[in-house]
C-alpha cells in the first residue's frame, strides 16, 4: 500500500474546468436553455403526430444515436486510471527528457490496462495478451510508452498486422468465438506464420491469465532509442515491475470469472483505490551501447525477441503510483488517444519494421475513432503545456486561434510560431545513418523463430509447464482440422519434444517422431515462481455463522487487515451476524452472491448453525479453493470443516490452535498465493 496523495497535479488542475457536476442544476438544451417538459414530444394533439419543429426531442435523440463510437480493433476492452511517476535515478546519462532527469518532479500519467482480442462487452478474465498503455503528461509535451504485459510479440513486421488479428478474431462465416484463440484460424496462422512460436508460449502460459492489473508486468516490446544533450545514443527496452509481484490465475478459475464476475479486473482495480490501496510499478530500463547491437546473438530489432535479464540486467529508475479513478469512463478511457509517435526529446525510435508500422496505424485509429484530426483537444488527451502550430479547422475544432495567420514561414506574425532549436527544447530526430537498396524482404538475422521459445520453455518451474501444456490441449481440442492440429504439433516439436508429445496424444494427432531443440539456455526472471511475494490487498473470504467465537475472530480479522489483507464475511444472510462476547461482523456476502474463485484465500470459523445447506455449500466453497491451491485457515469449529473435506495437514492448510502462531502461518501463507505441491498430494 503506498501512501495517499491528494494533491491535485497540473494534469488534474486542466481537467478541472471540463468537470460538471449536474446535481441540484435545472435541465437545459446544450445550448443552455431551461427545458420545461422532459416527458413528452411536442405533438399535434394529445393523441396527434410529433411535430418536427420539437427540437429538444431532435437534439436529445440525436445525440443518443451518435453516443458510440467505433470501439477499437483490437484492445477494445479497457479500463484506465490516473496517477503519478517520480524518477528515483538522474537518466541525463543516456536522455534529454526531462521527466527522465528531475527526480524532484512528479509528472502526471494516465495508463490503459486493456485485453487485446475480445470486444468491449467480453470478460476481463480470457486468456489474452494484456495491453499496459502509459500516457505521460510531461513538461515538454504527453509521452507514451504503449505496451503489454507480454515483452514479445506474434510477428515481425506490421504489414502482417492485419493478417494476423483476422486470424485470432472471430471466424468471419459464424462470429465465433468470442474474445478467445482456440478456433482454426487462429491456430492455421500459427502454423503457417512460424515467427509466432515465442509469442504463443507467452500466450499459452500463465502470464496470459493475469490475477490483477495490479500484479502484472508490463513492457515496451520494442527496443527504442535514448538520446543524451551530446547526441549519444543507447539502445533501450522498458519494462514495468509491479510491487505486488507478478500473479496468475489457475484456468479453471479464470474460465468460471467469466461467468460469475466478467468485470473482474474492472472491479479489482477502481476498488483497490477507492480503498487506497494505491498500485504501483517500477519503471525499468535495459539499456545497450550502440557498439554492442550484435553481441547478443540475435537481432534487437526483431519483436519476436526478449533481452535476458540475466544477460542484461534491468536498472529501476522510478516509480508510478495509481492513485484516482476516472470522473467518467467514456470521457477519460474511451476517448484517451495512445499513439508510439507521442515522444519527447531524448526518446527516439529504432528500425524495428512492427514499431516502424506501429507508428502509422495508431494515428489513423484515432482519426476514425474519434472524428477527425482535433482528437488531442479532448480533455484526456491534451498535454499540460501549451500547443502552438497553424493547423487549423476539421471536425470538432476546440481551439479558437486568433490573428490572420495560418502558415509558416510568414512575415505578417513575424514568423512565428517558429520552430524551436534543440537548445530551446526543439526535438531532433537521431541521426542514424540509412542506406540500402528498395526491397521488400526480411533480414536473416530475423530468421530464428525457435530459440527464444525453448528458452521460455526452459525457464518455466514445473507447474508452470502443465499448465502451458494443458493451454496447449484446451486451445488444440477447440480446433476441427485435423490438418492444422497436426501442423501446430510439427512446428512446436521445434521448441519442445516433450512439450509437443505431451499435447499431440491429447488433441487426436500423431505425437512427433525425434526432432526437439538443442537449446539448454534459461532465464530465471521469466519465471513466476520467483516474482515478490505479497500478501497485502489480498481478498479472504472468512465463513461464518452465528455464535462464532468472538474474540478468536476479532484477533484474527484486525491481524489481516494491519497486514493490507481484505477480509470478507460470508455467512447465511447478508447483515450483521453476531458472535459470543458482544462481536459483531457485518456479512457482505451469501454463497449466492459470492464465489471462491473471487477470493485469493478462505478463513472458517463456522458457529452454532445447523444449516444443512450452508454446511454443503461452505464444503463446496472450501474444496474448491483447495482445488485452485489456495490457502485456508480454520478455527474453532471451522477446524470440522476441514475434517469433513479431508484437508487436514495438507499444504497450505493452517490450522493451529495458538492464534498467534496461525496468524502468522495464515498471512505466509497468503502472500505464497498458491500451493502447487498439493498436485503430488
Amino acid at each position: 500500500m503506498d501512501g495517499r496523495n491528494d494533491g491535485k497535479n497540473s494534469k488534474d488542475e486542466q481537467l478541472e474546468a471540463f468537470r460538471v457536476d449536474d446535481k441540484g442544476e435545472k435541465l437545459t438544451t446544450n445550448q443552455g436553455l431551461k427545458v420545461s417538459e422532459d416527458e413528452f414530444s411536442l405533438k399535434a394533439g394529445v393523441r396527434g403526430p410529433t411535430l418536427l419543429e420539437d427540437f429538444h426531442f431532435r437534439e436529445k435523440v440525436t445525440h443518443f444515436d451518435h453516443e458510440r463510437i467505433p470501439e477499437r480493433v483490437v484492445h477494445a476492452r479497457g479500463f484506465g486510471v490516473h496517477g503519478e511517476f517520480q524518477l528515483y535515478k538522474n537518466m541525463q546519462k543516456y536522455t534529454r527528457a526531462k521527466f527522465l532527469q528531475d527526480t524532484s518532479k512528479k509528472t502526471p500519467v494516465f495508463v490503459r490496462f486493456s485485453t487485446v482480442n475480445g470486444a468491449r462487452g467480453s470478460a476481463d478474465t480470457v486468456r489474452d495478451a494484456r495491453g499496459f498503455a502509459t500516457k505521460f503528461y510531461t513538461e515538454e509535451g504527453n509521452y507514451d510508452l504503449v505496451g503489454n504485459n507480454i515483452p514479445v510479440f506474434f510477428i515481425q513486421d506490421a504489414i502482417k498486422f492485419p493478417d494476423l488479428v483476422h486470424a485470432f478474431k472471430p471466424e468471419p462465416d459464424n462470429d465465433i468465438p468470442q474474445a478467445s484463440t482456440a478456433h482454426d484460424t487462429f491456430w492455421d496462422f500459427v502454423a503457417n506464420n512460424q515467427e509466432s512460436a515465442h509469442m504463443i508460449m507467452w500466450i499459452m502460459s500463465d502470464r496470459a491469465i493475469p490475477r490483477s492489473f495490479r500484479m502484472m508486468e508490463g513492457f515496451g516490446v520494442h527496443t527504442f532509442r535514448l538520446v543524451n544533450e551530446q547526441g549519444q545514443a543507447h539502445f533501450v527496452k522498458f519494462h514495468w515491475k509491479p510491487a505486488l509481484g507478478t500473479h496468475s490465475f489457475v484456468w479453471d478459475e479464470a474460465h468460471k470469472l467469466t461467468g460469475i464476475d466478467p468485470d473482474y479486473h474492472r472491479n479489482d482495480l477502481w476498488g483497490a483505490i477507492e480503498k487506497g490501496f494505491y498500485p504501483v510499478f517500477e519503471l525499468g530500463v535495459q539499456i545497450l551501447a550502440e557498439e554492442d547491437e550484435f553481441s547478443l546473438g540475435f537481432d534487437i530489432l526483431d519483436a519476436t525477441k526478449l533481452w535476458p535479464e540475466e544477460d542484461i540486467p534491468v536498472m529501476i529508475i522510478g516509480k508510478m503510483t495509481l492513485n484516482r479513478n476516472v470522473d467518467n469512463f467514456f470521457a477519460e478511457t474511451e476517448q484517451v488517444a495512445f499513439h508510439l509517435g507521442n515522444v519527447v526529446p531524448g526518446i527516439d525510435f529504432t528500425n524495428d519494421p512492427l514499431l516502424q508500422g506501429r507508428l502509422f496505424s495508431y494515428l489513423d485509429t484515432q482519426l476514425l475513432r474519434l472524428g477527425g484530426p482535433n482528437f488531442h483537444e479532448i480533455p484526456i488527451n491534451r498535454p499540460v503545456v501549451p500547443f502552438h502550430n497553424n493547423q487549423r479547422e476539421g471536425f470538432h475544432r476546440q481551439t479558437i486561434n486568433l490573428g490572420k495567420v495560418s502558415y509558416h514561414r510568414n512575415s505578417l506574425a513575424g514568423d512565428t510560431p517558429a520552430p524551436a532549436s534543440v537548445e530551446e527544447g526543439g526535438y531532433a530526430t537521431y541521426q542514424e545513418k540509412v542506406e540500402g537498396v528498395k526491397i521488400r524482404a526480411r533480414s536473416e538475422s530475423f530468421a530464428d523463430h525457435f530459440s527464444q521459445a525453448t528458452l521460455f520453455w526452459n525457464s518455466m518451474s514445473p507447474p508452470e509447464k502443465m499448465h502451458i501444456i494443458e493451454a496447449f490441449r484446451f486451445e488444440l481440442g477447440k480446433v476441427k482440422s485435423e490438418s492444422v492440429k497436426q501442423q501446430v504439433v510439427d512446428m512446436f516439436t521445434n521448441v519442445s519434444l516433450e512439450l509437443a508429445t505431451a499435447f499431440a496424444v491429447n488433441v487426436g494427432v500423431n505425437p512427433p517422431i525425434g526432432g526437439g531443440s538443442t537449446v539448454t539456455k534459461s532465464s530465471p526472471a521469466l519465471s513466476q515462481e520467483n516474482t515478490t511475494k505479497s500478501e497485502i490487498t489480498r481478498k479472504v473470504a472468512v465463513i461464518l455463522t452465528e455464535g462464532f467465537n468472538g474474540p478468536e475472530v476479532k484477533y484474527v480479522l484486525d491481524s489481516l487487515m494491519n497486514a493490507g489483507i481484505v477480509p470478507e464475511i460470508i455467512s447465511e444472510n447478508i447483515g450483521t451476524v453476531q458472535g459470543t462476547n458482544g462481536v459483531e461482523v457485518k456479512a457482505e456476502h451469501t454463497f449466492l452472491t459470492s464465489k471462491s474463485v473471487l477470493f485469493d484465500a478462505v478463513y472458517m470459523i463456522r458457529g452454532s448453525d445447523k444449516n444443512i445447506k450452508f454446511n454443503k455449500d461452505a464444503a463446496y466453497f472450501i474444496d474448491e479453493a483447495f482445488s485452485h491451491y489456495k490457502p485456508i485457515g480454520a478455527t474453532g469449529e471451522g477446524i470440522e470443516w476441514l475434517k469433513v473435506n479431508n484437508l487436514e495437514g495438507k499444504p497450505g492448510v493452517i490450522s493451529e490452535t495458538d492464534m498467534t502462531v496461525f496468524v502468522n502461518e495464515l498471512i505466509e501463507a497468503i502472500a505464497a498465493h498458491r500451493f502447487w505441491q498439493r498436485k503430488l498430494v
